[in-house]
């Protein structure tokens, strides 16, 4: 069997949360990579490296630029005929794209797997992740999505892939770019970072929760995340959720700062290796999966560790 993972890439770096996705498709079978971009080739490069990758397919076009879905989506389905898996990573970006490729194949997707099992058989999260289900499907061609938090990074060195340049399929115009607005930081991003500090509705508005959590982040090294209730309520931007409906995350440090730990935000940071939560309720939900539990006012508690630090 040979498996079709569709990289995500801004036309001159590999995301590295296709690793993910590559060290997830190695079990299914031989991996081939497609990189559609606009010049591109800098990523095609990248890509033949990483270990376990076969082959590298590079589709070059203008309207590939910004990874519209309504544009690489028929360039994937052109593809498919080659392979019995096409995947991605379960991101903004394999989110978006995969469930129109599923839809113009007319085939099943699989979605946030966390374990493959065999060709036809994966798991899962459901409810909220407070349970798995292992799912099989008979289908002759399956459309996955991998979460990125459940399976290692592939090596970006030691492999040696071919690049095999594709013909572009035809604009759609469908849809039309107008623009990005990105949070830029000189922290590590989110999904990628090793050590995450995050601040719930406890710390009652934006400017405290920026004055209690940066000290900390800063003297770690940490990305900073946030609950939902923290973002509802302005305290933090959108891009910070950490939950079901924001970023997963499994860093190897996780701290919950005034969280009062809902089933929506577990369900993102569950999988960290070492949870650290601080609330000053010893009853709350947080302190059920947390490795360690300080029940203590924040507003103490923080400012002292970042002293200890």
């Amino acid at each position: 069997m040979t498996v079709l993972i569709i990289a995500e890439h801004d036309n001159a770096k590999l995301n590295p949360a296709t690793l993910h996705a590559v060290t997830a498709a190695q079990k299914l079978g031989e991996v081939h990579v497609l990189v559609a971009g606009n010049g591109a080739a800098a990523v095609a490069d990248q890509a033949k490296q990483v270990a376990g990758v076969a082959k590298v397919l590079l589709a070059d076009a203008a309207h590939y630029a910004e990874s519209l879905p309504e544009e690489v989506a028929p360039l994937v389905v052109k593809l498919a005929g080659d392979y019995s898996h096409i995947g991605a990573t379960a991101t903004a970006f394999g989110k978006n794209l995969l469930p129109r490729v599923a839809a113009l194949l007319d085939c099943s997707q699989v979605s946030d797997l966390t374990e493959v099992v065999d060709a036809q058989t994966f798991v899962r999260p459901i409810y909220a992740g407070n349970a798995f289900a292992t799912v099989n499907s008979s289908e002759s061609k399956l459309v996955l999505t991998f979460r990125a938090t459940a399976f290692d990074a592939a090596a970006t060195a030691g492999g040696n892939a071919a690049v095999e340049t594709v013909e572009a399929t035809a604009q759609q115009g469908l849809s039309r770019f107008v623009g990005r607005e990105l949070t830029k930081s000189d922290r590590p991003e989110l999904t990628q970072a090793k050590i995450i500090v995050s601040g719930g509705r406890a710390l009652a508005n934006a400017e405290q929760f920026n004055s209690v959590l940066t000290p900390l982040a800063d003297k770690l090294g940490a990305a900073i995340g946030a609950s939902r209730a923290a973002v509802d309520a302005g305290y933090a931007p959108n891009d910070y959720q950490v939950g079901q409906t924001g970023k997963v995350v499994a860093p190897e440090l996780y701290i919950a700062v005034g969280i009062s730990g809902a089933i929506q935000h577990i369900a993102g940071m569950q999988d960290s290796k070492v949870i650290v939560a601080i609330n000053k309720d010893p009853e709350a939900p947080i302190f059920n999966v947390a490795d360690y539990g300080l029940v203590a006012d924040l507003f103490t508690a923080v400012p002292e560790l970042v002293e200890a630090l």
